[in-house]
């Protein structure tokens, strides 16, 4: 289970942009919390009380259900950032329905706590301001993806992006998971699986897709997962404008 030290970086990138002194202050508060794939973080309505930091291959989605019973995923929270109200001031419920879509880690922290540390560090307080900002790119960006691409396209995409985010190519998800996901039926997925397959770009299992071709597979996506990716360069890049030396010269956002 995550445990902070000082003497290393979080697994975190969002935790690790900071340098190391405005870091130790937000390590002090932060806790290990564990979650197992598809246990629910947060509710539509539940109260958000902790924000939390996927650490290393860790990753979150949010999700908005309908009437029927269906979801689409409308963002993905790995190891560069962060969910639940890092940027609210005060306790707010929750809109989305917050999934642990790969389980591990997490740091956390109470929003109480939060809130007392942006007040007395600036540099803490601009990086979630500008991370907030960069959370609102992916969410249109998203939707612009929904509404203009294929599901090729979009599946090829999230597959990228999953595989950004947590660090391996070897992706823990059924066609049925992906599916839900994107939003259409499971059939459709499995012709574009079928095709990547066929074309050497993944493999894939019952429960498993790994990417064995990770340029054929960008070749097949939307450039949707690189515009999302400069803006985070672009945001957090004024969180230190002066650009101190900092022990962790390179950052991954995405």
């Amino acid at each position: 289970m995550f445990s902070y030290s000082a003497q290393r970086p979080t697994g975190n990138n969002l935790l690790d942009y900071l340098v190391k002194a405005d870091r130790d202050s937000l390590g002090v508060k932060l806790e290990g919390w564990q979650a197992r794939t598809g246990q629910i973080i947060y509710e539509p309505g539940s109260n958000v009380d902790h924000a939390y930091f996927p650490i290393g291959s860790t990753m979150a989605s949010f999700r908005i259900a309908f009437d029927d019973g269906s979801e689409i995923e409308t963002g993905l929270i790995g190891r560069e950032g962060a969910l639940g109200g890092i940027v609210s001031h005060g306790h707010l419920p929750a809109f989305a329905r917050s999934v642990a879509q790969v389980g591990g880690d997490f740091a956390r922290i109470s929003l109480v706590e939060l809130e007392k540390i942006k007040e007395s560090n600036k540099r803490v307080r601009e990086l979630f301001n500008r991370y907030a900002d960069c959370m609102l790119a992916q969410i249109f960006q998203t939707t612009a993806c929904n509404a203009a691409h294929s599901v090729e396209q979009r599946a090829a995409k999230w597959l990228l992006a999953a595989a950004n985010r947590t660090g391996s190519s070897d992706l823990t998800l059924t066609q049925d998971q992906l599916a839900g996901l994107l939003g259409v039926g499971r059939t459709y997925v499995s012709r574009v699986i079928g095709k990547l397959r066929r074309q050497g770009v993944i493999s894939n299992g019952r429960t498993r897709i790994r990417i064995d071709d990770m340029t054929g597979l960008q070749s097949s996506s939307c450039a949707c997962n690189a515009c999302v990716e400069r803006h985070f360069d672009e945001v957090l890049r004024g969180v230190y404008p002066e650009g101190p030396a900092r022990e962790d010269k390179t950052i991954e956002t995405l």
